[in-house]
């Protein structure tokens, strides 16, 4: 049955192509949501872009026709409207200091009782909002493209029973054919080989699609990586996708204490540093919005940068092994900065750069929108390798949550190229302390 959507601002400054996203159905904007898209179409950050954005899609719609009686979207059924609330709420359920929230939700509610042919779903990312529309009779939903909860994440990593003398083959011979009849794994998922009779005889891989088989895991150097070796199963699946040259995205997920920021850095340092397979090691974290200017601190880029990457630098350091003598001497991270080994780059500056032979962190990658994260991703140049690293619990951006931002808009779409590969980390490793901290706090 056709439905009609009614969408809140805030779903079209997350993601400007939700216009086109509801296949059949009517979209509804009310007028109220395009004047505050009006009030962000000035703003330089990712938020004005978007607004903007918005603005062309429906000056396009309305070349085309008029808005108020419903212009078809693209070839299929479904219509783009912009109406008006002819009532207000009533004052019994209006909130003070919400006026425009009200005046959206009076659309809705006049469109159910209009339009009783059709449901009517009311779409926002404000959970209050939702709550109140809920009260009001109006079906609710979040704008959430994915659809995939948090806990149903891939994790890149599966468990298969096998025969004993298919774990017996796999050691012998540092690979295991895929001989099932179902599907094969995703490319570049990690697997744990279990013996069916002894599940204490088991061995560790990842499937090769191009072999179409189960292959041992790249060996970590006798002196480590940088001086750093995987405590856990997880950090050698980690370093496994981090130090193969063939996977050229890699996105790791874990909560705090994980290392997973620590061995990406490692990782990068060792293919620039020590292998030479690409020129600079880049990293950048967020600045919290995206978009929001740098300007406002005091100093030079650097140092404008510093509250946000001092923990990038605490890494570096911690790997440079430095002494608390050379440390005073003022020895540190400058000295791979200068050399042009390490680069420090806000991400607000990243569009329309084109970007060859980099190994290339995103930390904190949680808090980027999808949008955001492609427009990332699609300045890789060639020969380049990104990775981006986040823990989704922690998010800071008002715009996306735990599902919907853009790391894990990228493991959901990545997850069956052979170019990429991901892993979910959950043993924390940075302190017991800390470890405890992450689990029961």
């Amino acid at each position: 049955m056709k439905k009609n959507f009614v969408l809140d601002t805030n779903v079209l400054l997350h993601d400007p192509r939700s216009i086109f996203g509801f296949g059949d159905n009517d979209v509804i904007i009310p007028i109220y949501v395009i004047e505050e898209i009006d009030n962000f179409k000035r703003d330089l950050s990712t938020l004005g872009r978007n607004a903007r954005q918005v603005s062309r899609y429906l000056d396009e719609f309305r070349v085309q026709g008029k808005l108020r009686d419903g212009v078809p979207i693209g070839e299929g059924k479904g219509r783009i409207r912009v109406l008006v609330a002819e009532r207000k709420l009533p004052p019994t359920v209006a909130v003070d200091g919400h006026s425009v929230d009200d005046k959206i939700l009076a659309v809705a509610l006049e469109l159910l009782d209009r339009d009783r042919g059709f449901p009517t779903v009311f779409v926002t990312k404000d959970t209050n909002l939702r709550i109140r529309a809920d009260a009001l009779g109006l079906h609710a939903e979040d704008y959430d493209v994915e659809g995939v909860e948090l806990d149903e994440l891939w994790s890149g990593v599966d468990e298969l029973e096998v025969s004993p003398d298919a774990v017996n083959e796999f050691y012998a011979n540092g690979s295991l054919p895929w001989q099932a009849e179902a599907d094969p794994p995703p490319p570049n998922e990690f697997v744990v080989l279990r013996d069916r009779a002894n599940p204490q005889h088991s061995a560790v891989g990842k499937y090769s699609a191009p072999r179409q088989a189960f292959v041992q895991l790249i060996k970590t150097p006798k002196e480590g990586v940088w001086g750093i070796r995987p405590r856990n199963k997880e950090q050698s699946f980690a370093l496994d996708l981090l130090l193969n040259d063939d996977i050229r995205l890699v996105t790791i997920v874990g909560k705090a204490g994980t290392g997973k920021t620590l061995l990406a850095i490692a990782a990068g340092l060792q293919k620039t540093m020590e292998e030479g397979v690409y020129q600079k090691l880049l990293v950048s974290r967020p600045i919290f919005p995206l978009g929001r200017d740098i300007g406002y601190l005091p100093g030079s880029v650097e140092e404008k940068l510093n509250p946000w990457m001092q923990p990038i630098f605490d890494n570096v350091e911690y790997l440079m092994n430095l002494s608390r003598s050379e440390k005073k001497a003022g020895r540190g991270y400058h000295e791979l900065l200068d050399l042009g080994i390490l680069e420090i780059e806000p991400l607000t500056y990243i569009r329309g750069r084109s970007i060859p032979n980099q190994f290339i962190i995103v930390d904190e990658a949680q808090n980027l929108t999808p949008h955001e994260v492609k427009t990332i991703i699609t300045r890789v140049g060639d020969g380049t390798k990104i990775v981006l690293t986040g823990d989704p619990y922690q998010i800071d951006n008002p715009y996306v949550d735990q599902t919907n931002n853009g790391l894990i808009h990228v493991v959901n779409r990545f997850k069956s190229e052979r170019l990429a590969g991901h892993i979910t980390m959950s043993k924390g490793e940075r302190s017991p302390l800390a470890e405890l901290a992450a689990n029961l706090l």
